[in-house]
């Protein structure tokens, strides 16, 4: 990951009670930012930032000066990212004046001070983990006396048809892409998120031909696990990303993280303020086993994605990972919906700097929407139903593509399910589902699990024995396990059934839940800290709404079972090896590389839920349950 014409002025971390956990300036790219000013004519004209005449540019602001100009933003917008949408409460010079929604990611701050008040853009403003991660890159002037404009402009926003609206400034700064990579690694760090793409690989190897068959039948298949990691062995401090922080408690909502790491992360990454690589494994590797001391060919270019060369055993291994979403309502007014996100993620231990040739094939079977490639690969067009992908591989695990595409084969789990109140404290359910129909070996389901959610009551009991499995309960669900690990399912399918009646908790105790809702919408007018809690943790405007229309549903009456229409089903988990439900593949006897060495090639393939639903047939359609006017 490179930053690609960007360069840093400076990074601060903020909690939520908007106090700098964190920050670091770059005194080289703030020189040359000076210096751009000044060539501009000194600073002097209208838009620079600090007023007509100001002989220089405005200095980076203190710590507590960034504080209190994002504690002001706060106020002033609502919420931390704001809404990005001009109303009446809009000011001239706020960012929600501007009516972009991108004014929420990126933002300005007004730094106010005894002598004199400016503004510094563009921030870029990412939350992880309940910190806020603000980066400042540097931009021409010219580009920020244009932004200044746009606050001042009564006719502004996305829809503006002159070349001046916010979209056409930002697009001429790559700098904002490399500021967004910048936020998102730190975040990854604050987070802990630093583990590398699950790559699996199997446990024993294959025969093939008949016995894999029979023995899959079974289920004595050999078993798929991730394999880990490679190569450098990073120091204690590096392998736990929150450090010695991990056993402190948590203050103010957050957990600390480990400063110290991410010191050491930007000074490898990001030399004097410019992204060199921004990924994590390379940079610890190299600061636990240095570059590669061994000569290039002198033909050879080394990537910046390969800091340092490969030695041992060759191998190059493919993973390919697919998630399926799927809507299962049984019913004839509304049909199923099932899709497939999927990735092939790679790991090449090979020698030296090899070119790698991987097709892919069943394109056309998959119909795949989306696809996006690492950017290592090149990728040729879609030729008779096959495309081919030519790499030079980076060191350890990474995401070679993402790609979408429809469910083009039965579902693997399949059926209705029912469950209607028989008193206000009881109800009765019924399940019918079959398993993997359709499905032959070497497809295996090595777990499946049914979960019956009821967030808004208590479980007291159950009664009920299924056709086969084992049932369980917690507090606010049943849990049916249908196929245990370790027993997996191949080559057959099976069909399971489940009839029972659920019993819950008196609902004295959970009044106030509906009392609460009552008063919902005066408690955001004079205490929004929660709503903007909510804004805040959300990756989107799309998840505040989708939970502002689940608080606002209406208690249901007992032909409503699950207290919340919007809980109205059952949720389906578990996970497939040995083939893909996209039907887009790859054939590892057709790996070349180049030059040509003896590498082994395998491939694996592993498919599991994700938002896997049985809707309640007896309920009522989900999207009927909407408010109106949403």
């Amino acid at each position: 990951m490179s930053g690609g014409g960007c360069s840093v002025r400076a990074i601060w971390i903020l909690t939520p009670h908007d106090a700098v956990a964190f920050s670091r300036r770059f005194a080289v790219v703030e020189k040359r930012w000076r210096a751009s000013w000044e060539a501009e004519g000194g600073g002097c004209g209208e838009g620079d930032g600090r007023g007509a005449g100001a002989p220089t540019p405005p200095q980076l602001p203190a710590d507590h000066e960034v504080a209190a100009a994002f504690a002001d933003r706060r106020r002033r917008e609502g919420t931390a990212r704001g809404s990005g949408i001009r109303t009446s409460l809009s000011s001239v010079g706020s960012d929600s004046w501007v009516d972009d929604p991108i004014t929420r990611q990126v933002i300005s701050l007004h730094i106010k001070e005894e002598s004199d008040d400016f503004m510094i853009w563009p921030v870029v403003l990412q939350k992880r983990g309940g910190y806020y991660v603000l980066v400042l890159p540097l931009v021409d002037p010219q580009s920020f006396r244009a932004y200044e404009n746009l606050l001042k402009r009564s006719d502004c926003g996305s829809s503006a048809k002159e070349n001046g609206n916010l979209s056409s400034i930002l697009l001429n700064l790559p700098c904002i892409t490399g500021a967004f990579m910048v936020a998102h690694v730190i975040g990854d760090i604050i987070t802990g998120d630093i583990a590398e793409p699950e790559v699996i690989v199997s446990s024993g190897p294959s025969v093939g031909g008949l016995l894999d068959s029979l023995t899959g039948s079974i289920g004595i298949s050999a078993r798929s696990k991730p394999i880990a990691a490679p190569v450098a062995a990073p120091t204690a401090s590096v392998s736990s990303p929150v450090g010695s922080a991990q056993s402190e408690s948590l203050k103010g909502g957050v957990r600390p993280f480990d400063k110290d790491l991410l010191r050491n992360f930007i000074v490898g990454a990001m030399p004097f303020g410019t992204p060199q690589d921004l990924n994590y494994t390379n940079v610890t590797s190299i600061r636990t086993t240095g570059f590669s001391g061994d000569p290039l060919p002198t033909d050879q270019k080394q990537p910046a994605w390969k800091p340092y060369l490969y030695k041992g055993r060759q191998r190059i291994l493919f993973s390919s990972l697919e998630t399926i979403n799927a809507a299962l309502y049984d019913r004839d007014d509304v049909p199923d919906f099932l899709s497939v996100s999927g990735q092939v993620t790679c790991r090449a231990e090979l020698e030296g700097l090899p070119d790698v040739s991987l097709p892919l094939a069943g394109l056309k079977t998959a119909h795949v929407e989306v696809s996006s490639f690492h950017h290592c690969v090149q990728a040729s067009d879609p030729t008779d139903n096959k495309q081919t992908l030519i790499f030079q591989p980076p060191l350890g695990n990474f995401v070679l593509m993402h790609y979408q595409a429809p469910c083009n084969i039965a579902p693997p789990v399949k059926g209705f399910y029912q469950l209607s109140m028989v008193s206000e404290n009881e109800g009765a359910f019924l399940f019918k589902l079959t398993l993997m129909e359709g499905y032959k070996s070497p497809f295996i389901m090595d777990f499946c699990m049914i979960t019956m959610p009821f967030p808004r009551r208590r479980v007291a009991s159950y009664e009920g024995n299924p056709s086969l499995g084992t049932v369980s309960m917690t507090e606010h669900s049943i849990e049916w396990r249908i196929v245990s690990s370790g027993r997996g399912l191949s080559g057959r399918s099976i069909e399971a059934t489940f009839p029972g009646t659920v019993k819950f908790l008196p609902r004295t105790t959970q009044r106030t839940n509906s009392s609460f809702r009552s008063v919902s919408s005066t408690a955001y007018t004079e205490d929004s800290d929660s709503e903007q809690d909510n804004v805040k943790n959300g990756a989107s405007l799309d998840d505040y709404i989708m939970e502002k229309i689940n608080k606002d549903l209406q208690a249901v009456d007992l032909e409503e079972p699950l207290s919340w229409q919007a809980y109205n089903y059952a949720k389906v988990s578990f996970k497939i090896t040995g083939g893909t439900l996209s039907g887009l593949t790859i054939d590892p006897k057709s790996v070349n590389i180049y030059p040509s060495v003896k590498a082994p090639a395998e491939y694996t393939m592993q498919a599991s839920s994700g938002d896997y639903i049985l809707w309640n047939t007896l309920g009522k359609c989900p999207t009927a349950a909407l408010p109106r006017d949403l």
